[in-house]
């Protein structure tokens, strides 16, 4: 078993950001051929880590809708058949990688789709319910959880992970729902993946001390919050209070992720303009510049603005326009130059900016050495003007990250802003 290994994300971790890959739904092929031609226009757009939703192939038993959940495997080193052969996967990683890219691949531990093929190899790899019946526990009925009490089903699946980065060169992996497998699981896997290569780590959970196996991790009840405020069922001061809580629980080396949609949430609950109305693009500026690193789900830069059928094929309307493809440039080539914005770097610091009786504003400033970055957010429809930060928090002059002018803070220590509108200052 485990011994008490410190694993130290990789230095790239701390500046990096995700893009989140619906192979199914991003092309009219949805194949890993069809993809590869975005990703020059993904790398211009200052994308660093493609996360491809399960490449495995999935379960026709239970099967949900015509094509199935991506998140119901019946073998752990194939391809989905819909989306190529794992020559044509190794093919495009290979096109990543020329680029500059990395990729990781999401890998699904806690479960399995019912007609695995471990269910008939080795069906002791699965919990057995009280009539000797293969079972999942949290309701999903088109899969079946694994058993890690068995230590060989344990080695069987770390050992699948150690083919998917020897045969294909991955650069990690995005562990699905992370907190429901043990974590000493998670350390074992990592301490022998880590003999092949080091790889990026992220985890889809909010637990603090899944960071002892884990480089980043999910920030859900964040992405909640927000959409409360935007509801009306909590205010500026309730988003502080979260940000607090994350920061008293999490260890300050800890990378936290921080997104406005993925494929979950656009199609259960809606897209982030569903939920965020106008208020959508000013925090993708949050979580592109606060203490953390930002995911993009696909479309996003159109922006695509329809839920995404989950079981049937529903591709993404792409217009040619990608209306949101320089703002995000912005943002992700600021993250990855500006020292300042590094995800849990003992050097950086993040501080709220507070202005006053203006309800509707979030401040922020983040230094690292001589270099800052100042995040000005309007959330409200209402325009603000006069406001003004004292001089120990804000001076000198700053370059306004989207337009480039020039901003004194000394010579104009006030500045407005119309109703949703986000600033975003570079020093």
């Amino acid at each position: 078993m485990m011994s008490n290994v410190v694993f130290e994300a990789l230095d790239w971790v701390r500046s990096t950001n995700v893009y989140e890959v619906n192979l199914r739904q991003y092309t009219k092929e949805g194949t890993f051929e069809a993809f590869s031609r975005e990703m020059p226009r993904l790398k211009d757009m200052g994308v660093e880590v493609l996360w491809f939703m399960p490449i495995t192939p999935i379960a026709t038993e239970q099967r949900k809708g015509s094509l199935g959940s991506y998140y119901a495997c019946c073998d752990f080193t194939s391809t989905n058949p819909e989306y190529g052969s794992i020559d044509d996967f190794r093919k495009m990683v290979a096109v990543a990688h020329e680029l500059g890219l990395k990729v990781i691949i999401d890998w699904v531990a806690n479960h399995t789709g019912w007609g695995h093929s471990w269910t008939k190899t080795n069906p002791d790899f699965f919990k057995i319910n009280e009539h000797g019946h293969f079972f999942d526990s949290n309701g999903w009925d088109d899969v079946i959880d694994l058993d890690f009490n068995n230590r060989d089903m344990r080695l069987a699946l770390i050992e699948a992970m150690r083919f998917w980065v020897r045969e294909t060169g991955i650069d990690g992996f995005r562990c699905d729902m992370a907190m429901l497998v043990p974590l000493d699981f998670w350390k074992e896997a990592r301490a022998e993946l880590d003999k092949e290569r080091k790889l990026f780590w992220l985890a889809e959970c909010e637990e603090a001390n899944y960071h002892e196996a884990f480089d980043a991790t999910y920030t859900w009840e964040w992405m909640h919050k927000t959409a409360d405020f935007c509801k009306g069922n909590t205010d500026i001061n309730g988003l502080d209070q979260l940000l607090h809580k994350y920061e008293q629980h999490f260890v300050p080396a800890a990378v936290r992720m921080y997104f406005t949609t993925n494929h979950d949430e656009n199609s259960w609950n809606g897209t982030e303009y569903e939920k965020y109305g106008e208020a959508a693009l000013a925090f993708a500026v949050f979580g592109a510049t606060w203490n953390g690193i930002p995911m993009i789900y696909s479309g996003q830069e159109l922006p695509n603005k329809k839920r995404l059928k989950f079981f049937d094929k529903d591709t993404i309307e792409w217009n040619g326009s990608y209306q949101l493809h320089e703002f995000y440039k912005v943002l992700l080539n600021l993250r990855k130059t500006n020292p300042a914005l590094r995800a849990g770097d003992k050097e950086a610091i993040t501080r709220r900016i507070y202005t006053g009786s203006n309800e509707g504003l979030f401040s922020f400033i983040r230094k690292n050495g001589n270099r800052e970055v100042l995040v000005i957010l309007n959330l409200s429809a209402s325009d603000t003007s006069a406001i003004s930060f004292n001089r120990e928090d804000v001076s000198g002059e700053f370059a306004n990250a989207f337009s480039g002018h020039l901003h004194d803070f000394n010579a104009e220590p006030t500045i407005n802003l119309k109703g949703w509108q986000y600033l975003v200052f570079v020093k």
